[in-house]
């Protein structure tokens, strides 16, 4: 009788686990994709070579390689005393601060696992949520930060979170001064004694958590690690000839995954990398020409208000910026031609935290693929993500070309699975074995990829995720509400805004101000909240109850309906 080899359990246990089995892993390494450094490896071995030369800055710090490094082996002594053990979890919120890339790199270094996914407008209690979620152990913050730190002390509810042992608590950047609550601990200097700490050299291990869509509202937790985080940086700079030379400035959050994109491109090439870490009143566009920043990274919303204010300035260039990045949302054409109006590439993009970038267009692509194709799957005859599009009808069959279908994609920069959410894992792949990313496409006969939509429930915003399903939940609880839908509305300049639509119970008169009241009473971040606003006395619904959304919108594009436009100010 045939019996399983005696790996065979510790293969598939590793599969289930990490997604990458050792036969694939194999492929990745040979192919050079995957590598023996880490994202603390890389650095330190900049720090060796160009010591002097620049890594990072916001407006109070600009690091040297050298200086970057030391202040992660200083970070990293203080958590390996603390008792931190590898794989336990450190959480930053905190506004983009070189504090951020510090962590990361103290973590890849140690061996511990970085969750940066916790943005400014969170509030609270999403945070306290999931500091429990992930039995985070050490916690960085800032004083007055998020979305609801006028109302609400993140450091009042830390003593209810029984995983946390440390906390960090940073001052304001513009107030220094701020005392320290109680029970935290200062931020390190960059000048402190390191303690010793054993670095952990494997690049296969989690380093890193990005909080992403769910379609239930609850965002996944994709894990990935320093491979799979520096297999697409490989790529970008392979194709886009990024060098020591390259001054990257990242418009987006350090806690959103672009940043990381760039963190990855920084790390591979040794440029420099600039968080968008403005003063009051300053633009951007300031930060930009102040920097001499050379390839900027965005979200088309970024690139429409940069555009925008370099009009207003009469600016016929923007600096010294030869490339700009877009992705998060829909771009539109007429965008990316402006921006060869100032004589700058556009690099459109597709991508999704669980595989970083997995396209794009490069910089002798022609005018038609620059402005209307994503382009092609990142490391041009060595990709670091592979796509094909599959009948959107059956997941399983391979789409014609130039029919509409899904995305399904694999690769050296795919995640290592969803934290703590095997049936997420197991259930996000055709049986091909391909990652299905829920988004439309189509590719033309040159292998250009046209995204045609997104076939998830999530609104877009500027880049920015809302889930619906966190707003109609919360609306329900107002017992003058009987049924509601959130469905995005198109928008010139964000790509999208939500819509609610509401059916009162019985007679009720429920007004937009009381709606949006009741949603930032029950906790909803005023950077979710609705911008438009309907009270209707039905839905259209399926056979088996659901709320047909994608004909509200096509009602609202129609005129059929004319929901008003709402703002909402707090009481």
């Amino acid at each position: 009788m045939w019996s399983a080899p005696a790996n065979a359990r510790l293969i598939m246990t590793s599969r289930f686990l990490t997604l990458h089995d050792p036969s694939s892993a194999r492929r990745h390494y040979a192919s050079g994709l995957w590598a023996d450094d880490t994202l603390y490896m890389m650095a330190a071995c900049h720090a060796a070579e160009r010591p002097d030369a620049y890594a990072a800055q916001d407006r109070r710090h600009r690091l040297t390689w050298k200086e970057l490094v030391q202040w992660a082996d200083i970070f990293a002594g203080e958590l390996h005393e603390s008792g931190l053990t590898p794989g336990e979890r450190v959480a930053v919120w905190l506004p983009n601060r070189v504090e951020i890339l510090v962590a990361l790199l103290a973590c890849s270094r140690n061996g511990y696992v970085a969750l940066l996914s916790l943005h400014q407008n969170h509030t609270v209690a999403e945070v306290a949520s999931l500091l429990e979620r992930f039995s985070v152990r050490t916690f960085l913050t800032s004083v007055g930060y998020g979305a609801d730190s006028g109302q609400n002390n993140i450091f009042a509810r830390l003593p209810q979170i029984e995983s946390i042992e440390r906390v960090y608590a940073l001052p304001p950047i513009d107030a220094a001064d701020t005392p320290k609550p109680d029970q935290t601990a200062e931020f390190p200097a960059k000048d402190a004694i390191a303690a010793q700490s054993p670095i952990d050299i494997n690049p296969d291990k989690v380093c890193y958590i990005a909080l992403t869509s769910g379609t239930t509202g609850q965002p996944k937790a994709v894990m990935h690690s320093d491979n799979t985080l520096l297999a697409n940086g490989r790529a970008m700079v392979a194709d886009w000839g990024h060098s020591a030379d390259t001054i990257t400035y990242c418009l987006g959050p350090m806690s959103h995954h672009l940043a990381i994109i760039g963190v990855e491109l920084t790390l591979v090439s040794g440029c420099e990398y600039i968080t968008n870490d403005l003063a009051k009143g300053m633009k951007p566009l300031d930060r930009i020409l102040e920097t001499g920043a050379t390839y900027v990274m965005g979200v088309p919303t970024h690139a429409i208000d940069i555009q925008q204010d370099a009009t207003t300035r009469g600016l016929e260039r923007l600096g010294d910026v030869k490339v700009f990045y877009m992705s998060g949302s829909s771009i539109a054409p007429e965008v990316a031609r402006r921006f060869a109006d100032y004589g700058i590439v556009p690099q459109n993009t597709y991508g999704m935290s669980e595989g970083g970038s997995h396209t794009s267009t490069l910089r002798d692509d022609g005018h038609d693929v620059l402005v209307n194709t994503v382009g092609q799957c990142c490391g041009r005859g060595n990709p670091c993500y592979e796509l094909k599009v599959w009948k959107a009808n059956d997941r399983d069959i391979l789409a014609a070309p130039g029919e509409i279908g899904e995305l399904g994609g694999r690769g050296a920069s795919f995640m290592l699975g969803y934290y703590a959410n095997q049936a997420a894992t197991e259930t996000s792949f055709n049986r091909r074995g391909w990652f299905m990313s829920g988004d439309l496409a189509s590719v033309d006969a040159n292998g250009n990829i046209t995204i045609a939509g997104r076939s998830k429930d999530i609104i877009i915003r500027g880049g920015h995720n809302i889930y619906p399903v966190e707003i109609e939940s919360l609306a329900l609880r107002h017992p003058d509400i009987a049924k509601v839908a959130a469905f995005p509305v198109a928008d010139v300049r964000l790509g999208e805004k939500v819509c609610l639509a509401i059916i009162p119970a019985g007679n009720k008169n429920v007004t937009a101000h009381i709606a949006l009241q009741h949603l930032a009473a029950e906790g909803l971040s005023r950077f979710d909240m609705p911008k438009y606003f309907i009270s209707v006395s039905e839905l259209p619904i399926t056979a088996s109850g659901k709320v047909l959304k994608r004909e509200l919108v096509e009602k609202v594009r129609s005129g059929a309906l004319s929901p008003e436009p709402v703002r909402y100010r707090a009481s």
